[in-house]
């Protein structure tokens, strides 16, 4: 579902130049469950940005479903980040004003699409949050606000979830929980893209990637997987 071309990404000119990305080439199939895994620095969130259209490559193809998209004008690509592309950050970043369940409507309000709070109020109680549904984000745990952001992630039906270092603010047990909810995800259809700096979370994927200074060195498919 997701070809990755000879992707390159470069800051910057002359002696302040950085490779961040260099000649990446990457399948992921439709309903995998892929983590991306690396020191510091070695390119893992800027290839999902730049997945994401969060940021722009420098040299290189993306198609998502067919469709290459790395090339499209910024509102054609805010439209494919609407229906096609879900992102959930390790910050969470919802709204304190509003409730769990506004926040998980808020990608819909572009949308005319009926029955918008049944399905909202379908995916809190899908992540266990269905008493928490008028809670503010300051009155719920980081565990729990990581779930309300995973049912905003899931609320358009998207084709692919990034996830970006989802466990790196939670404890051991938290993290647990929240990977356990990905898996089971991954297992009703959805495919991930997760990067992480954890072994034990890469575990739990499908197949891991690793990067080393911008570049693919090792995929590993994870048969036991946890």
């Amino acid at each position: 579902m997701l070809e990755i071309r000879g992707v390159s990404k470069v800051y910057g000119e002359g002696q302040a130049r950085v490779v961040a990305l260099a000649d990446i080439s990457l399948d992921v199939e439709k309903g995998s469950f892929v983590s991306i895994v690396g020191q510091s620095g070695s390119g893992k969130t800027t290839l999902l940005n730049i997945i994401g259209g969060l940021e722009r490559l420098t040299e290189g193809e993306i198609l998502l479903e067919g469709r290459r998209i790395d090339n499209l004008p910024e509102d054609a690509f805010v439209e494919i980040r609407r229906e096609k592309i879900a992102y959930v950050f390790q910050q969470y970043h919802l709204l304190p004003s509003l409730t769990a369940l506004e926040n998980v409507l808020l990608p819909l309000v572009f949308h005319s699409r009926n029955g918008h709070a049944h399905r909202a109020l379908g995916l809190l109680e899908r992540v266990g949050l269905g008493n928490r549904v008028n809670h503010r984000p300051s009155e719920l745990s980081g565990g729990e606000q990581q779930r309300v952001a995973i049912a905003r992630a899931l609320v358009t039906s998207p084709s692919l979830i990034l996830a970006d270092e989802p466990t790196g603010n939670m404890d051991k047990k938290t993290g647990d929980e929240i990977i356990d909810l990905f898996s089971e995800l991954n297992r009703e259809g959805h495919t991930i893209i997760m990067v992480t700096h954890n072994p034990d979370v890469a575990a739990h994927t499908s197949e891991t990637v690793t990067l080393r200074d911008g570049r693919i060195v090792d995929r590993t498919e994870n048969r036991g997987r946890k």
